[in-house]
């Protein structure tokens, strides 16, 4: 990268490299993974479980007084109190993965005090590299970041994704999913979040919505969008999207538009409402989410195993 990169961003790249190489390495022979459940359609493989293992170590060493938020050990490492929290998901579109399917990343975000500042996305089949530091801009590669110019939803190609755990309802998002296509010019869904938010902010995409989504999936893309010029937040359209499993995303004028199709469907939790119970903090609302992604009523069970080698 032809420009000085921020400590924390270069460290933060270099554990999304690691973590990629782990990736590659496995796809040249996927049919021989042991793939487990987490739930319902909810997968995760040795590889995710390893390239969260070297994104971890890579941060630590370099940073051993920071904590650690990694989606597949379901809990905090490092220092649990620092006020610097890497939210990192080391396979996101897992599902993908597993089947060949090459849109899978690796995302790595830092919040600090609850702000993201640093943010990296990494695409290990096309070695992409997108990444962002607080104010300093969004850049894929070596090219900076915008978001695109359009203005009228009717014109605008839309990403999502689909719900697909067990629990979730799927006739609000079928109702979600008309009022949006209806409006807009298509709507594209290739399974992995952080990279749909990375469109979003090279400008291939404009706009995005999607519910269900965990803080590591949503990190480091949200970062990118903003600094590419883009605006992210909850189906009402305020910026506390992090911890309420739904986001919208786009550039400023179809962002709008799709909040005003969206806000109908927000289950945003609203502190101000007087009739409702105190709005849970962030930790009570990602211990829920955890729970569903980790470490669910279900025990894990293999779905395959090692094939031989010959195979």
């Amino acid at each position: 990268m032809s420009h000085t990169l921020h400590p924390m961003l270069n460290i933060a790249v270099k554990a999304a490299r690691a973590a990629g190489s782990i990736i590659n390495r496995a796809a040249l022979d996927v049919e021989r993974l042991t793939i487990t459940t987490k739930g319902v359609n909810d997968f995760v493989t040795e590889v995710d479980q390893a390239a969260e293992a070297a994104v971890i170590e890579t941060l630590l060493t370099a940073y051993p007084g920071h904590s650690i938020l990694a989606e597949e050990s379901g809990r905090q490492h490092g220092a649990k109190h620092s006020e610097y929290l890497w939210i990192i998901d080391p396979l996101d579109g897992t599902t993908n993965f597993i089947h060949g399917f090459p849109v899978y990343a690796v995302s790595i975000a830092l919040a600090f005090r609850g702000k993201i500042e640093q943010a990296v996305v990494f695409d290990p089949t096309r070695n992409d590299l997108f990444y962002a530091s607080k104010g300093r801009g969004a850049f894929l590669n070596d090219r900076r970041l915008r978001v695109s110019k359009r203005i009228r939803l009717a014109e605008s190609l839309i990403g999502t994704g689909f719900p697909f755990r067990k629990g979730d309802n799927f006739h609000r998002y079928v109702e979600m999913f008309e009022q949006v296509m209806q409006h807009c010019a298509g709507v594209r869904r290739p399974g992995a979040a952080a990279l749909d938010l990375c469109y979003v902010a090279a400008g291939w995409y404009d706009g995005f919505f999607e519910t269900g989504l965990n803080p590591w999936d949503v990190a480091a893309g949200s970062l990118l969008i903003t600094e590419a010029g883009g605006l992210i937040g909850n189906f009402t359209g305020e910026p506390d999207f992090l911890y309420q499993r739904e986001a919208v995303a786009g550039t400023p004028k179809v962002y709008g538009q799709l909040v005003q199709l969206l806000a109908p469907y927000s289950k945003a939790i609203k502190a101000e409402e007087p009739a409702a119970p105190p709005a849970p903090t962030p930790e009570e609302v990602l211990a829920a989410a955890m729970a569903d992604s980790a470490s669910g009523p279900a025990p894990r069970k293999t779905m395959r195993v090692k094939r031989p080698a010959s195979r």
